[in-house]
């Protein structure tokens, strides 16, 4: 027996490393992580819906079961690997990417949903709920192990193949234990169950829909609360899997002792809607407010704790219950000398697919059409639903009644979703009473906010995090990734701008008279409505400029299937260790944005040097200078010390003539630029020097300070795992110091006839 919970862990493990591993390569596929999340889950369930139908409908019992398992398991590992290798590929079909993708997932989840089956037929029904809670187990563990060290520290192919070797290890331990063995028979009940089996499949159909359709919520609100880091995706995976783990444990005591396990499956199903009432009141109207300062504690191991601990708060009890409930539902759906193997996949299948119908619906439609309250109202009436379906005849009106009404009342003590929480995440106790948020909406991929404050500050927020305002230090920065972008470029025709956040360098590259289209990709359509509808002002109403096109997706999706050239192209992504946005740096992005460049074209992109650390920051500079080696640093200092910065590549060595670009600034000297030279203005740049003194480096100067730094590819997005670890941190003013003492001035950069070079120079040391 503990050879064989081995085996059934260790199947746990390598499919969650894999599950981890192929959520990250559809990102880079597909783009949109809210489409990656839901053709990967509805692919993987699926896939192990398909695989547990059809296993014991085309292996004979009399086959030896941990022969057929040892098999599946090598399939497994094959399959992996051409995964690994051939989901790339995938990237170069422009249509249908997602089709194509799910369908390369599709062999290797068929047969990780024949596995448990299989093991199956080697033990008595009642210990089916104990294999179920071990391979949960397992899943903790390769959920951990993928997410928190092995990309940390390698990349996709090294995660890949520990998962292969977990394949191959539990397939030799299989062939090495008795292949002749008889399963146990199964421990008499005393009565059979006289409910109906199919009552029982709808009911667990019903518990599938409502834990995915819960976990996608619950993953999209308490990243928000904890932070939307790669770490975090996997602190929630994880507590959802213990919870599913040990629910199911003691679902299977629970069917040793119990002579009516379906009438236990019906209160499991009752009680969960309770538990879907408490985890979304702990998310939306409690956990926000705890007086908890995460910039605290600069060691991100107690964030994690104190993530990890929270998070157990708000999941355990519903996980616990839908874990019970699927050994509940196998002993409940069972009869007497039965084919484990099909109970087994009769089961473990409605459950499936109702998981499947969960996840899709959460992730694609109920975000965006109904918000996550109304979706929670939905799925606790469901999961009464369930319970009731199975209960029902053994009630009476009376307590119909009375469950009916509880229902109801459970229904109504969901809140909506803190306005506080959507606009400050994480740090949202310490932002109470500040300021008032004046819209708060959740979309299909992000959820936005803006607030304003007394003194007419304005911030735009999005995933729980200030991501743009119209205080000084902002619109400088804003300003300046737009106006370098066209004032540097040769031409600066058609422009290209990834991610519209408030609108504000978007605004700044629309008012350059010699750019005659503008292009913005962002892929959550509720940003645009808010920057159009709250910073018209600073960002000159650009949504409603007729030169300006916006379509609503992923900026790398965007980027890798048209066809159209750029003389520009700026990328203003989210934090880097959101989880998602290192897709946005990474080496083979940068050198796609290089290809879509006309001649003489540049390419800004905004790198942030707060909550974050230098190794993060170093991988997005290194990396940058590999695919654009003559690119330059322009930084964007607060009271004199460093905040953030923008990279400037361009194909060609970079030259810039300080005496044409006072004749664009000047007033008088072309009135088309007055609109730009004012625009500078009001962020303190009165004259060229005052933006091109913003020069803080290239790299010929910064090779030592950039001795080791990763370079952030598809392969790893080392960049999400660096600044995750430092998302508490403000280190920013030690990083921008530590990289200006490299810092020299380029004579072969600037040039002037009128002196201008010296007064740049001269400012620059000034600053220093």
């Amino acid at each position: 027996m503990p050879a064989l919970l081995l085996l059934s862990f260790g199947s746990g493990v390598a499919a969650l490393i894999y599950e981890i591993v192929w959520f990250q390569l559809l990102e880079l596929v597909i783009g949109s992580s809210a489409v990656s999340l839901g053709v990967l889950l509805a692919t993987f369930m699926g896939g192990l819906c398909l695989g547990s139908l059809l296993l014991p409908r085309l292996i004979s019992p009399e086959r030896s079961p941990l022969r057929v398992y040892a098999g599946i398991e090598i399939g497994i590992g094959a399959l992996a690997i051409l995964v690994l290798r051939g989901m790339p590929l995938v990237g170069g079909i422009f249509h249908l990417r997602g089709v194509v993708a799910a369908i390369c997932l599709l062999p290797p989840t068929l047969l990780m949903g024949a596995t448990l089956p299989a093991l199956a037929r080697a033990v008595d029904q009642a210990s089916l709920g104990f294999f179920y809670g071990a391979n949960i187990a397992g899943g903790v563990l390769g959920c951990l192990l993928a997410g928190f060290y092995l990309l940390r520290e390698f990349d996709t192919s090294t995660a890949t193949y520990v998962g292969v070797g977990v394949n191959v290890a539990v397939a030799a331990i299989a062939l090495l234990l008795r292949t002749t063995s008889v399963a146990a028979q199964a421990i008499p009940r005393e009565s059979q169950p006289t409910e109906s089996g199919a009552i029982v499949l709808i009911a667990i159909a019903l518990s599938g829909l409502c834990a995915l359709a819960c976990e996608t919520i619950w993953t999209r609100t308490l990243g928000l609360l904890l932070g939307a880091s790669v770490y975090t995706l996997s602190i929630i995976v994880a507590v959802f899997l213990v919870g599913l783990g040990l629910g199911s444990a003691g679902g299977a005591l629970l069917c040793r002792t119990t002579a009516r396990p379906a009438v236990l499956l019906g209160w499991c199903q009752l009680l969960a809607a309770a538990a879907i009432a408490w985890t979304a009141y702990s998310i939306s109207a409690s956990l926000p407010y705890w007086p908890i300062d995460p910039s605290l504690s600069t060691n991100i191991r107690f964030n994690f704790a104190l993530d990890m601990a929270r998070a157990f708060w708000a999941l355990l009890p519903a996980t616990l219950l839908w874990g019970a409930s699927f050994p509940l539902a196998l002993a409940a759906a069972g009869a007497k000398k039965q084919d484990a193997a099909k109970l087994f996949s009769s089961v473990y299948a409605a459950n499936t697919l109702g998981a499947i119908a969960g996840a899709l619906s959460a992730s694609l439609i109920l975000f965006s059409w109904i918000g996550s309250q109304r979706a929670q109202q939905v799925l606790i009436g469901l999961s009464a639903a369930s319970g009731l379906l199975i209960l029902l005849p053994a009630f009476r009106w009376a307590r119909t009644v009375a469950v009916v009404l509880l229902c109801g009342v459970l229904i109504c003590t969901v809140p909506p979703l803190s306005k506080l929480l959507v606009a400050y995440g994480r740090y949202a106790a310490t932002w109470v009473g500040k300021g008032d948020i004046v819209y708060a909406a959740e979309g299909r991929d992000s959820s936005v906010a803006v607030a304003s404050f007394a003194n007419g500050a304005l911030t735009f927020h999005v995933a729980g995090k200030i991501q743009a305002s119209n205080v000084p230090r902002d619109m400088r920065l804003q300003r300046m990734l737009g106006h370098l972008t066209t004032l540097v470029a040769t031409s600066p025709r058609s422009v290209l701008v990834i991610g519209c956040g408030a609108g504000i360098t978007a605004g700044a590259v629309s008012i350059d008279p010699r750019v005659e289209h503008e292009t913005i990709a962002e892929i959550e359509r509720l940003v645009p409505q808010a920057a159009s509808t709250y910073f018209a002002g600073p960002n000159f109403d650009v949504l409603h400029n007729p030169k300006v096109q916006l379509h609503i997706d992923d900026g790398r999706h965007y980027l890798l299937t048209t066809k159209d050239r750029f003389d520009g192209i700026t990328v203003d992504p989210l934090d880097p260790w959101v989880k998602g946005a290192a897709n946005l740096y990474t080496a083979e992005f940068l050198d796609a944005m290089k290809r879509h460049l006309n001649p003489g074209g540049t390419v800004t992109m905004y790198v942030q040097l707060f909550e974050t650390n230098a190794d993060a920051v170093k991988s997005a500079v290194a990396t940058f200078f590999e695919v654009f080696p003559n690119a330059t640093i322009w930084g964007n200092p607060y009271n004199g010390r460093g905040h953030d910065m923008v990279l400037l590549g361009t194909a060609e060595p970079l030259h810039v003539d300080l005496d044409r670009m006072e004749q664009l600034f000047g007033h008088g000297h072309d009135a088309a630029f007055d609109a730009v030279a004012d625009s500078l203005a009001e962020v303190g740049m009165d004259s060229p020097v005052d933006l091109f003194a913003t020069y803080a480096g290239q790299r010929a100067e910064l090779g030592e300070w950039l001795q080791g730094a990763a370079i952030n590819r598809d392969r790893n997005l080392k960049m999400q795992y660096l600044a995750g670890s430092g998302l508490n941190l403000d280190d920013s003013v030690k990083i921008y110091a530590d990289m200006l003492r490299y810092r020299r001035f380029p004579p072969d950069v600037f040039t002037s006839a009128e002196g201008r070079v010296y007064s740049l120079e001269e400012m620059m040391r000034r600053a220093r």
